[in-house]
């Protein structure tokens, strides 16, 4: 009775948050001519989207030659400014980085910008990349292959003094975390954290379905996190999701018909449909957005956004 009701009362709320995340660290340059490189094509793409409807741009740096991750401080430098005058949208900074990343380098961009939110990983998995060999067999740079190839011998590190380290790094500059849980004991790792006192509510859980290491992609997969989290946070808690590849979409409209947020963007997914790739960051928000509204429900401003997540606000950040 008492986990009903806890589900009947998110399912009151009628605000969507959509989340996108514009370019990341999983896909490389090769793989699709649209996916964003450049600052420049990192700030239309996050402009793009906040246009279309999302409340939170979630951002990671590339080189601009060769597309790599990168995760100086000075590579975000490059579009922040730009984008937080262009728009109202609230910007998230990895703290994920590239799987290949040590948390010391994941961190620095937060810590030096102070922003509104950060993606805090909640546990160590494996992180296959390499299934895609299959699909993309040519490159234009030589990082891209052996990224993928490595994959196949990766443990994502992100241990509990991992997790504390970055919680302290930001623990004076009011950032508050996404945190992103691509499993079950992901949550009670969070748990543990809140039961230590290192996090306070309101929680933004980002569940994350469909990375190989990771939790899969089937409806009782995705049941079985959103009740898993309902009994470990209850009413203190905003869930979201994102899936994988062509597992995006069903899932973002499996977690908006359950009363959660939902994340889309290139990060996540190359693709709009079967075999069309997306050309803008923008039309995955739109058809989230379309899914949303289908539901009879609505879309999240920022500043609304803002609020369901205890933000700061934006005059509080370092860019």
């Amino acid at each position: 009775m008492q986990m009903k009701t806890v589900i009947e009362k998110k399912r009151q709320n009628t605000k969507v948050i959509i989340t996108c995340a514009v370019t990341g660290a999983i896909h490389t340059p090769s793989m699709s001519p649209y996916l964003p490189i450049t600052p420049e094509e990192i700030i239309e793409a996050s402009v793009g989207a906040a246009e279309a409807g999302a409340a939170i741009i979630h951002l990671h740096a590339r080189d601009p030659i060769t597309g790599r991750p990168d995760q100086s401080p000075e590579a975000f430098a490059k579009f922040l400014p730009q984008i937080k005058s262009r728009t109202n949208a609230v910007l998230n900074l990895t703290s994920g980085g590239s799987p290949f990343m040590k948390i010391d380098e994941r961190i620095q961009p937060s810590m030096k910008f102070s922003p509104e939110v950060a993606s805090l990983n909640m546990g160590s998995l494996n992180f296959g990349l390499f299934p895609m060999l299959s699909r993309f067999t040519e490159f234009k740079h030589d990082w891209e292959k052996q990224h993928l190839e490595s994959s196949n011998d990766l443990i994502f590190r992100n241990t509990f003094k991992d997790i504390e380290f970055a919680l302290n790094a930001c623990s004076q500059n009011e950032t508050r975390f996404e945190f992103e849980c691509y499993d079950i004991g992901h949550l009670y790792n969070l748990a543990h954290f809140v039961d230590r006192g290192l996090i306070k509510p309101p929680f933004f859980v980002q569940s994350v379905f469909g990375i190989l290491g990771g939790i899969g992609t089937h409806y009782e997969d995705v049941v079985h996190m959103k009740r898993t989290a309902d009994r470990l946070f209850g009413n203190d808690y905003q869930w979201s999701v994102l899936g994988a590849g062509r597992n995006q979409l069903p899932i973002a409209a499996m977690s908006a018909g359950m009363g959660g947020n939902i994340r889309v963007g290139l990060e996540d997914s190359l693709w709009l449909g079967k075999g069309t790739l997306a050309k803008t960051n923008a039309e995955q928000v739109i058809k989230a957005r379309q899914i949303i509204e289908g539901l009879g429900l609505e879309v999240a401003s920022p500043d609304e956004a803002r609020k369901m997540l205890g933000l700061k606000g934006p005059d509080k950040v370092n860019f």
